[in-house]
This record gives C-alpha cells, sequence and structure tokens, in this order.
C-alpha cells in the first residue's frame, strides 16, 4: 500500500492526533521502499501486511443483519486474520443466530478460515463475566446488555485470549466486501507507521453513497459524523487555545486498536462507543485530569497514535432508518457531553441546539471498565466451561 503520511498532527498531552492521510495504491506488491523523511508519502510492502494480519483479530459485531451481508463481509476479511463473531440477534421466534452459525460453517467449508464466534446473551458468558466479579458489561436481568459496545468488549476480550497484538472492527451491514478488505489493510498500514505500542487505526470514509431522489449521491459525510466531529474538535480547542477540524472519524465502526491501548480504555455502552474511545484516551492520556493511567509510566512515555486514514472505497451499508440515525447522534452526543473533560459551556451548547432531546442527552453515560480490569485468566478458564454458544470453526 502506498499512502499519505500524515500532513499535520495535533498533539493533546501524550495523545497524538494525526490529519487525515490519502490512500494513493491500495498493492504495492511485495518489495518495500524505505521511507525517508523528506518523502510525502509511505510505502508498505504486502509482505510487512501480512505479518500485521497475522498478529490481528477482526471483530464482527452482528444483530440480526441479511446473512447474504455477513456473507459478504467475511469474503472481505484477509485470509490471515482471525475472525471474530459476536452475535446479539434474536434466537426466537425465529432463531437467527442459529442461521448465522449454519452460514459460517457452509461459508467455511470452502474457505478453511479461523472463526470463533459467540452470542451476546449466552448465559455462559454472563456466568464468566460474574464469576470474576466484572458486572460493568451485565443488565439488570444479569445478562451481557444487548449494546454494540459489549459486543465489541467480548471481541476483544477473545481476541486477547487468541494471543492477538491487534484488534479491529468491521460492520456487519457493508454491501461492499472489497472495501472490508480494503479497511483491513489500512488498520496494518497504520500499525506499522505507529511508533508506539498504544495505537488507533480509524477509517475515514472517501464517500458514503445514499439515494437522493432516485440518484445515488456520494455524500462526503454521515449525517451523524459532522456532528460528532464538530462537538469533539470544539472539546479539544477548548483545551489548545486554536481552532481546528483534526478530528474526522467520531463515529468511525471501522477501526482497530493495538491490543495494549485496547486493554486500557473505557467503552461506552452501545452507539456512544466509536466517539468515547476518543474521549477516553483524552481523558486518560490527555493530561487534564490525573488517573490511574496517566501515571502509567509506559503509556505517557510512548504516547497514544490515532491515525485517520482515508479509503479509496465508499462506505456503503445498510439504511436503517431516520430512528437508527436519531439514536446514534444522541448516544455520541451524550458520549461527549458527560466527559469530566467536556467544559460547561459545550455542554450548554449541545443542550441549547438539541432542546427537544435534553433530557435524553443528560441520561448517565453507562460505561464499562476497562478489558485490563477483568481477572483474565479465571474468566476464560469459566467462559470455556459454561459457555453454551463459543464455538471455533476451522
Amino acid at each position: 500500500m502506498i499512502l499519505e503520511l500524515p500532513r499535520g498532527t495535533e498533539h493533546f498531552g501524550a495523545v497524538r492526533l494525526h490529519d487525515v492521510q490519502r490512500v494513493y495504491e491500495l498493492d504495492s506488491g511485495m518489495k518495500k521502499f524505505p521511507t525517508k523523511a523528506r518523502e510525502a508519502v509511505a510505502t508498505i510492502s504486502s509482505d510487512d501486511i501480512q505479518k500485521i494480519n497475522q498478529k490481528m483479530a477482526i471483530v464482527i459485531p452482528i444483530k440480526d443483519e441479511k446473512l447474504k451481508l455477513l456473507e459478504g463481509v467475511l469474503s472481505g476479511i484477509p485470509h490471515d486474520c482471525h475472525v471474530i463473531v459476536v452475535s446479539g440477534s434474536q434466537r426466537s421466534p425465529v432463531d437467527r443466530f442459529m442461521m448465522e452459525v449454519q452460514m459460517l460453517k457452509q461459508f467455511n467449508h470452502f474457505v478453511q478460515d479461523e472463526i470463533l464466534l459467540i452470542h451476546q446473551q449466552d448465559p455462559g458468558l454472563a456466568e464468566a463475566f460474574k464469576s470474576v466479579g466484572f458486572d460493568s458489561i451485565l443488565s439488570e436481568e444479569g445478562l451481557v446488555r444487548k449494546g454494540k459496545a459489549e459486543a465489541m468488549f467480548t471481541g476483544i476480550l477473545l481476541a486477547k485470549m487468541l494471543g492477538k497484538e491487534y484488534v479491529g472492527f468491521v460492520d456487519a451491514d457493508n454491501y461492499m466486501p472489497g472495501a472490508v478488505h480494503e479497511y483491513v489493510e489500512i488498520y496494518a498500514a497504520g500499525f506499522l507507521l505507529a511508533e508506539s505500542p498504544y495505537s488507533m487505526v480509524r477509517v475515514s470514509w472517501v464517500y458514503k453513497p445514499r439515494v437522493v431522489e432516485d440518484k445515488l449521491f456520494f455524500a462526503k459525510w454521515g449525517r451523524v459524523s459532522e456532528v460528532t466531529n464538530f462537538n469533539l474538535n470544539r472539546l479539544v480547542e477548548s483545551y489548545t487555545g486554536f481552532g481546528t477540524e483534526i478530528i474526522k472519524t467520531g463515529n468511525s465502526g471501522e477501526h482497530a486498536m493495538s491490543m495494549r491501548l485496547a486493554d486500557l480504555l473505557c467503552y461506552a455502552s452501545g452507539f456512544a462507543v466509536e466517539p468515547y474511545e476518543i474521549i477516553s484516551i483524552l481523558e486518560q492520556v490527555g493530561g487534564i485530569t490525573p488517573t490511574q493511567v496517566a501515571s502509567s509510566p509506559p503509556v505517557v512515555s510512548s504516547g497514544v497514535d490515532i491515525f485517520q486514514i482515508e479509503s479509496r472505497n465508499p462506505h456503503l451499508h445498510e439504511d436503517k432508518g431516520d430512528e437508527h440515525i436519531e439514536k446514534m447522534l444522541l448516544s455520541s452526543l451524550r458520549a461527549i457531553y458527560h466527559s469530566p473533560i467536556c467544559p460547561q459551556n459545550i455542554k450548554n451548547s449541545i443542550i441549547d441546539t438539541y432542546k427537544n432531546h435534553g433530557s435524553e442527552i443528560q441520561k448517565e453515560l453507562v460505561k464499562i471498565k476497562p478489558p485490563s480490569e477483568v481477572k483474565f485468566n479465571s474468566f476464560i478458564e469459566a467462559l470455556k466451561q459454561q459457555s453454551q454458544t463459543l464455538t471455533e470453526l476451522k
């Protein structure tokens, strides 16, 4: 892959927020070209990308998506990556999870991928969390909550169980397998560029097509992304004192982290998860408030790299309607509003702008404690003994 080096970097404490990088060539071949300081691009060999893919798990959170979409997503993930499917799909009156299991088995009969899958509402999964005293992911009914963040968190623990150094996420509603393949290659390229072992790579979609008056319109930004990015940048500039548009991936479902970073972050429940990952990093190593992580010399000395890399493929996904968009928007705003580093004037502005939803935004933000706080070995032992749905396909 040949991609642009960051044209600018915003420093926020120990966090390096890199400006969006453009991909010039999706596959630069096997030869590795050294990147010199004066050059504007990095040329990364397919061999180097393959080495990262072998160390990476790709988590696919799914909830009642069309099976054809899931199959397409699977077909786009490089073979060297270990696939983890975390399903929140319904079990009755139609058992969609079993339909997913059957489709995955049939698909894997032909490709022989390494696939791990589990159902989010598996009682054994909940019991494993209870057995180690980790209840911040559990609902009042005693099961793992049904949100996207909970599926991602479960995927992180399974990737950790597999001994992976990197974990990436891909939504299950993508219509373009070629785009999925590019996203994963972008993750690998970003990790190869990172100076810190604590790194995150977020995909900036070149276009998000949608139908407008019977024509396909290639929009630059999603309706939620514009609002989320604007408010995240306002938060950053309120501390730096300089206006900025550095954050352009506030709602990027397609992103990846080094396991060392993923292990340290708090996660906001549901659709607030993607913007809150950025917030959590700023809270913990941004130097604004003293925290346990900020006092950890390895993180502070290494810093955290956040890359934003623009895809060549447009992001064409399932249209879930205005109600879904509104849920995402309010969850994103809640993630910003409830952060202890969010200034009061930004909180006031959010409430003034969305007066009709003020009470919803002010609802308590539900968080999941970091994976590092899970007594990991005991959790995995309990999960293997009690899970009813944990399945490994090879």
